[in-house]
């Protein structure tokens, strides 16, 4: 595949991603298939609500053997070609997205030799069993603290290398250091050789009302912030998103908002506001995009009472709501 050729599938692959939607990164369906909330249903109702691909959340590492091979767990590997199916025959393309950041935050070089095995077992998977071009490859989500941009920038290096060898033409996801910031683009350096490249950020902005009484956040105390959309609200994101455009344009590549979402303590009408203003004016930048996330928190839709969080779908799906 020619270079150019490459630069033409990702974007037709980008194209492909839409409108998407993070699942399954904290379901117990990992531990147990008896335990699973997402069910074989839910891939048909993410494709009728309107959307195009789902972003699987991957935490391997506690489904791993011993070193020197950590091999992973079959019965782990039959749950992800249990959910890669689901979503391929619902018409969604998917992002296998490599999520175990805080561990490779916390202690790099302690989890790097299994960081590599993981990406050398699963794209030796997907090629053994045959996953089509519209299953992609995100290397690793939000790479943070002690994993530093210089630092995240060789390990890239590697674990790039590794699985183009074995899969020399699906289309890969990669991002900035320092939770996949969009300050943190012009620190990221990809092979300019390999134009079948999408380029991810996440957006949680302003923090102070997006991560409002999350109890994992610095925000944890914060409560009552409201998101108006006023011009001065608005003009931030756009001068954030604006910033990453011009990277993208200089670069050449396509991008994915991979993440965006306001936790559950906001109140709604704000979430639905900043979820709707975000997913605009990514779309009118030409970005694919996913929401932050299916279930769990941030939802979007509510397991437990088996319905769609009406005011956050409205929001990401504005069709729906007229």
């Amino acid at each position: 595949m020619s270079s150019g050729q490459e630069q033409d599938q990702a974007w037709a692959q980008n194209r492909r991603l839409g409108r998407g939607v993070n699942i399954i990164g904290y379901d117990p369906l990992w531990e147990s298939r008896k335990r699973a909330r997402i069910r074989e249903k839910h891939f048909r109702l993410i494709n009728e609500a309107g959307f195009d691909s789902v972003r699987i959340n991957l935490h391997p590492f506690k489904h791993m053997g011993p070193a020197p091979d950590y091999p992973i767990a079959p019965e782990w590997l039959a749950t992800l070609d249990w959910a890669v199916n689901q979503a391929l025959c619902n018409a969604l393309t998917v992002i296998l997205d490599m999520h175990e950041f805080t561990a490779m935050g916390q202690d790099p070089q302690g989890n790097k030799a299994r960081f590599l095995a993981t990406w050398r077992q699963l794209a030796q998977h997907c090629r053994r069993w045959g996953y089509p071009d519209r299953v992609l490859l995100e290397l690793l989500n939000e790479p943070c603290r002690e994993l530093t941009p210089a630092l995240w920038q060789g390990y890239l290096q590697e674990v790039y290398s590794l699985v183009r060898e074995i899969q020399p033409e699906r289309t890969l996801i990669i991002g900035p250091a320092e939770f996949n910031s969009i300050d943190a683009l012009p620190k990221l350096e990809l092979p300019q050789e390999d134009g079948n490249i999408i380029v991810t950020v996440h957006y949680y902005r302003p923090g102070e009302f997006t991560h409002q009484g999350a109890h994992w956040s610095r925000h944890r105390d914060l409560s009552g912030i409201e998101w108006r959309g006023t011009s001065e609200e608005k003009a931030a994101i756009r001068q954030d998103f604006d910033q990453a455009q011009a990277w993208a344009e200089a670069q050449g590549r396509p991008l994915f908002l991979g993440e965006f979402g306001a936790y559950e303590k906001a109140d709604m009408a704000s979430r639905a506001r900043w979820t709707a203003f975000v997913a605009r004016e990514a779309e009118a930048r030409g970005w694919s995009w996913a929401y932050w996330q299916f279930d769990s928190d941030f939802v979007a839709y509510d397991i437990e009472n088996d319905r769609w969080v009406q005011p956050i779908l409205d929001a990401l799906i504005p069709e729906r709501a007229s």
